[in-house]
């Protein structure tokens, strides 16, 4: 998996991404997890649009080349690629771990696929 290196600022109710190695591609939130989840969306968006124009995908510069301005915090925000098909993927959890799911995903309105989804799309931008 690519992981492209973003900075990431802002204040509470308004927060920014950018990616040093793709200008003019960018994300907002209300919250932090909110703009990263929109930057990983808006990454998936660019890596579609460049391969429909044939053009090469930015290369990830090594966060070590990375200037992190005043006020901005480095990160790193991974290209998942959806398909859109389906996959079946047996699970067999701890009773408490499932119960757990179910509670967060029915506190939040959503099934429990859209749940593990989320979450494992929450994991992969925080650099887990």
């Amino acid at each position: 998996m690519i992981r492209y290196p973003a900075l990431i600022d802002g204040d509470e109710g308004a927060y920014g991404v950018v990616f040093p190695d793709i200008p003019g591609v960018g994300a907002m939130g209300d919250t932090v997890d909110e703009a990263l989840l929109n930057a990983e969306d808006t990454l998936r968006d660019y890596a579609i649009e460049a391969e429909k124009d044939g053009e090469a995908l930015a290369e990830p510069s090594p966060f070590q080349a990375i200037e992190t301005p005043k006020g901005s915090q480095l990160t790193s925000i991974p290209l998942i690629r959806t398909s859109g098909k389906s996959v079946r993927a047996g699970l067999t959890l701890d009773e408490g771990v499932a119960e757990f799911i179910d509670t967060e995903a029915h506190r939040r309105g959503m099934t429990r696929k859209a749940y593990i989804t989320w979450m494992a799309r929450r994991i992969a931008a925080m650099g887990g």
